[in-house]
């Protein structure tokens, strides 16, 4: 697997002796051109810059909406099988008759399926921190959450080009300083790309099958070294839908039966000073919880609100709106980079 993507390595070697003006330039000030672009993109968010934050994010969705238009375009049999589909489906769903009991319980299964997957992905790409489907999702969303650092690092090795993302750049000095990385997160890095690296499938198997920050590093290496997809894919899919989602299923019945969150009730209650006050909150935040997934609402009786569910609601709230605000600061940002790379390739046409 080391081997794989040799002569990806001469051509990226190639391309940094880029001729630019009849001279070739020097990797170092190219280097230090793009960590100036980048800190010069990194500025553009809404609370440093909103009006150009809010021009760039709508003239990248003018973009995207652009290049999709012309996709489509380009792809009208697609375009025109997907809407004679689409027609026949509404005219399924809407028309009466005794099919009509098959139709409910197709769109049951799939918004049941569609909304966990879609939580996987959601939890997998960092929709908040994942502190809602921690515990509860299918493992297939989070598996396909798992592939945009895959080909992101795949297609840069297979074109000799440096994309500017983060973690990529991050994994490209990791893989410079191996032998003199001395700190516990760079080990643990190394040991993760090392694994997936001489193990393959088995250790990317491993790496998916346990509750791993450090995933998307597997993924980045897998893509690197050219890890075939389905070796790749395979070993994440059966790591997280089937291996670590029953592991998580164990560890929820564990965790919260009932004897055990009592036991953990009481040790709240036994810390000095603020146990009894923090205890009643708990108490009455998990019955509530309780009562909401047994269904056991009575009529007419009040549901009070404690403190510790309003902060809760409240966290979630604040969660969603940070990744609002964290795509409009993406798309605008991306249409900064948009810009720098037209004025850089005008310059090296002069």
């Amino acid at each position: 697997m080391a081997e794989n993507g040799k002569n990806c390595d001469q051509r990226r070697v190639a391309m940094n002796k880029e001729q630019y003006n009849g001279n070739f330039t020097d990797p170092s000030s190219m280097n230090e051109k793009k960590r100036r672009d980048r800190e010069e993109r990194q500025n553009i968010v809404l609370w440093r810059q909103p009006l150009i934050t809010l021009q760039y994010f709508s003239l990248e969705i003018l973009v995207i909406l652009k290049d999709w238009t012309s996709k489509l375009w380009h792809r009208q049999s697609i375009v025109v099988s997907f809407l004679l589909l689409l027609a026949v489906l509404t005219a399924t769903y809407y028309t009466e008759g005794a099919h009509q009991q098959y139709v409910q319980r197709i769109e049951k299964q799939f918004l049941l399926y569609a909304y966990w997957i879609g939580l996987g992905i959601l939890s997998s790409v960092g929709l908040g921190t994942g502190l809602h489907t921690f515990l509860l999702y299918l493992g297939i969303g989070t598996a396909i959450g798992e592939l945009p650092p895959y080909f992101m690092a795949r297609a840069a090795r297979l074109s000799g080009a440096e994309p500017d993302d983060e973690e990529y750049q991050e994994f490209e000095e990791m893989l410079e300083h191996a032998e003199t990385a001395q700190d516990f997160a760079s080990r643990a890095k190394l040991a993760v790309q090392n694994l997936v690296q001489k193990v393959g499938f088995f250790g990317i198997l491993a790496c998916a099958s346990i509750p791993n920050p450090l995933f998307d590093l597997a993924g980045i290496t897998c893509g690197h070294f050219l890890v075939p997809f389905w070796t790749f894919f395979g070993a994440t899919l059966i790591g997280k839908a089937i291996i670590k989602m029953h592991i998580q299923k164990i560890f929820v019945i564990i965790t919260f039966s009932k004897h055990i969150v009592e036991q953990m009730v009481a040790f709240i209650g036994a810390v000095p000073g603020i146990g009894p006050s923090l205890q009643k909150p708990f108490q009455e935040y998990l019955e509530a919880q309780r009562q909401k997934l047994h269904h056991r609402r009575e009529m007419g009786t009040q549901q009070g609100e404690n403190w510790l569910s309003w902060m809760f609601e409240k966290l979630v709230v604040v969660m969603v709106c940070y990744f609002i605000l964290s795509i409009i600061n993406s798309m605008a940002q991306s249409y900064a980079k948009r810009m720098q790379q037209r004025l850089n390739s005008e310059e090296k046409t002069k």
